[in-house]
C-alpha cells in the first residue's frame, strides 16, 4: 500500500510573504502565535525539540524524507504554486530534484487557486491571481514540470507521471491544456500524463470533463466534512458555547465549527466510492485555529490509538472496496491546520508509529 502524504512548502521566508504578511513570515509564524481558545484546546503545537525548521536547508529535506521512509510512507505530494510562470515556494521541491541522493518518492499537486487574504483576515483581496493563458503558457508550465516527471523518484503509473490538480473546475481551458500536456508527455517518451483531481468542488463537472482524469482523490477530512455540513444545517457547537460563556464573547463574532473525530472517521469509512476512479483519503487530525483564529474549524477527540485504528481500516478498504494500492493522507507538515506527522513535544513520534503499525497490521492479514 502506497501511503502518500501531502507536503506544504511554506516554511521559509520569501519576498512575497515579506510584502504581504511582514518580514520573515512563514507558516511557523501562525503556529507559534496560536492560542488555546477553549478549555482543553491544545494550542500552540510545538515540534519536537522546538525544531522550527527552514525548508531552504537541504538537510531539513533530507531529514524529512529519511524519517518518512523509516516509518513506511511511500512518498510526498508537494503542493506546487504556479501563476502563469510566476513560482512561489518552489525551492523545496527543486532541492529534492537537485539532490538525487535523497531517495524518496514524490508527485506534485498544482494548488491552482488565487492567493487572497481570506485565510487570515476574511478579506477577498487577491494577492496574486490565477490565469490559465493559452498554449504558450501551457507549454511553459509543462517544460518546468518535465525534469520532475523524468526523475526516477517521481511517481508514475504505466510510464505516465501522476499529476494532481487541486481544483480543475477553475480552469476554463482545461480540455485544451490537458490534451496539450498529453501530447508533450508522449513527445518526451512517456505514455501520456495521468491526472487526478483533488477537491470535492469538481464533482459537479465530472460528467463534462471527467474523461480527462484517471483518478479522483477523496481529500479528507474536507471531502466528508461537506457531507457533515449538509446533514447539520444548524450545527450545535458545544465548545463554542462554552467559550462564549466563559469569555463573554458576542455570538456573532464566534464562528468556530467543531467536528467529532470518531464521527468524522466513521463517515469516511462509510463512503461508497462514486466510481472506480476514486482513491481513498485519510487524515491524522484537523485544527486550523492557528490560521483562522475564531473563524476556524476543529476536529475534537483525536488520539494516536484512534488514528491507527481508523487508518488501518481505511488501508484495508483501499484494497477491498476501492481496489487501489494507494491512499492520500492529510498531511506530512500542515502544522497550521493540525494535520502533521512530524514529531512534536506532546507525542514524540507517535503519529509516525501509527502509520508504521497500520501498514504492518494490513501486511499480516
Amino acid at each position: 500500500m502506497k501511503v502518500i502524504a501531502y507536503y506544504l512548502p511554506q516554511f521559509h521566508a520569501f519576498p512575497e510573504n515579506d510584502e504581504w504578511w511582514g518580514k520573515g513570515f512563514t507558516e511557523w509564524t501562525n503556529v507559534k502565535s496560536a492560542k488555546a481558545i477553549y478549555e482543553g484546546h491544545e494550542q500552540p503545537k510545538v515540534p519536537l525539540g522546538e525544531n522550527y525548521y527552514n525548508l531552504l536547508d537541504v538537510e531539513t529535506l533530507r531529514w524529512q524524507c529519511d524519517l518518512a521512509k523509516k516509518y513506511g510512507l511511500y512518498g510526498f505530494c508537494f503542493y506546487h504554486y504556479w501563476f502563469d510562470g510566476k513560482l512561489l515556494m518552489n525551492r523545496p521541491m527543486e532541492m529534492l530534484l537537485e539532490n538525487k541522493d535523497i531517495k524518496h518518492n514524490f508527485c506534485i499537486c498544482w494548488a491552482n487557486e488565487d492567493w487572497t487574504r481570506a485565510w487570515a483576515k476574511k478579506e477577498k483581496t487577491i494577492l496574486i491571481g490565477q490565469t490559465y493563458g493559452d498554449e504558450t503558457q501551457w507549454i511553459q508550465h509543462f517544460d518546468y514540470l518535465l525534469p520532475f516527471f523524468q526523475d526516477e523518484r517521481y511517481i508514475k503509473i504505466a510510464n505516465k507521471p501522476l499529476f494532481i490538480i487541486y481544483r480543475p473546475e477553475l480552469i476554463k481551458p482545461l480540455r485544451g491544456m490537458v490534451e496539450k500536456w498529453n501530447e508533450l508527455a508522449k513527445e518526451n517518451g512517456f505514455g501520456g500524463i495521468i491526472l487526478a483531481y483533488q477537491q470535492v468542488y469538481y464533482n459537479h463537472l465530472v460528467e463534462e470533463t471527467g474523461d480527462l482524469f484517471e483518478y479522483g482523490i477523496e481529500y479528507q477530512p474536507g471531502f466528508v466534512r461537506r457531507q457533515q455540513q449538509k446533514t447539520l444545517p444548524v450545527i450545535s457547537r458545544k465548545i463554542a458555547h462554552e467559550v462564549i460563556s466563559k469569555f463573554n464573547l458576542p455570538q456573532k463574532k464566534w464562528s468556530t465549527i467543531s467536528y467529532d473525530y470518531d464521527d468524522t472517521w466513521k463517515r469516511i469509512l462509510g463512503i461508497k466510492p462514486r466510481d472506480d476512479k476514486m482513491i481513498p483519503g485519510a487524515f491524522v487530525d484537523w485544527d486550523n485555529t492557528p490560521r483562522y483564529k475564531e473563524h476556524a474549524s476543529v476536529v475534537t477527540g483525536y488520539t494516536r490509538e484512534k488514528f491507527q485504528k481508523y487508518l488501518s481500516s481505511q488501508i484495508k478498504r483501499a484494497k477491498e472496496v476501492y481496489h487501489k494500492d494507494m491512499l492520500f493522507l492529510f498531511a506530512w507538515n500542515e502544522w497550521g491546520e493540525g494535520g502533521y506527522l512530524e514529531p512534536d513535544e506532546k507525542e514524540g513520534y507517535a503519529r509516525l508509529e501509527a502509520i508504521r503499525d497500520s501498514l504492518r497490521i494490513n501486511e499480516n492479514k
